[in-house]
């Protein structure tokens, strides 16, 4: 499976930079991670719950990046195991770039599954690797940006104060 896609974040590309390392914001990106540790350098261990279709498992995992570009781009890919269920693997080339006043987040995923869950076909697989994509790209926005009803005309230009991990970096607007 190949998808590619954009998202467009109103915070400055080196706080988008910072979210991507960051292993609580992805923890809380990732739908259905329980647990992600580790760190850029020497890579991720998560434990990821997904149903798909009527297929329901724990995935253990590694994650790790390469051909780091900082501040522009990298390429993350990891690998699951969901017991019975099946397997995943799959990468993301991941790149930011300085567009309307924010910073457009563009990616193209390569993903393959195996075991029970490739036998529910690739209809219900893709669309549910779109779903996780969109809900991944929510979360993580939301975690650099404000909610839109979070309006202080003081805290930072247009009006907008940062997300939480912008808040959390010191970042003012």
């Amino acid at each position: 499976m190949e998808m590619t896609g954009s998202r467009q974040i109103a915070a400055p590309r080196d706080v988008v930079w910072a979210a991507l390392n960051d292993p609580e914001v992805l923890r809380l990106a990732i739908p259905g991670c329980q647990e992600l540790t580790g760190s850029p350098e020497d890579g991720f261990e998560a434990t990821v719950k997904q149903k798909v279709g009527p297929v329901s498992a724990t995935f253990a995992g590694k994650v790790s990046l390469a051909d780091i570009v900082p501040l522009e781009s990298y390429t993350i890919s990891g690998e699951g195991k969901g017991g019975a269920a099946g397997h995943a693997k799959g990468s993301a080339a991941v790149r930011l770039e300085d567009k309307d006043d924010g910073t457009l987040l563009t990616y193209d995923v390569k993903a393959a599954v195996g075991g029970k869950i490739a036998q529910l076909g690739s209809r219900l697989i893709d669309g549910a690797a779109k779903n996780m994509a969109d809900k991944f790209f929510d979360n993580f926005r939301a975690a650099i940006e404000p909610p839109a009803d979070d309006a202080d005309e003081t805290a930072a230009p247009e009006g907008k104060k940062p997300g939480w991990f912008g808040r959390m970096i010191g970042r003012k607007g």
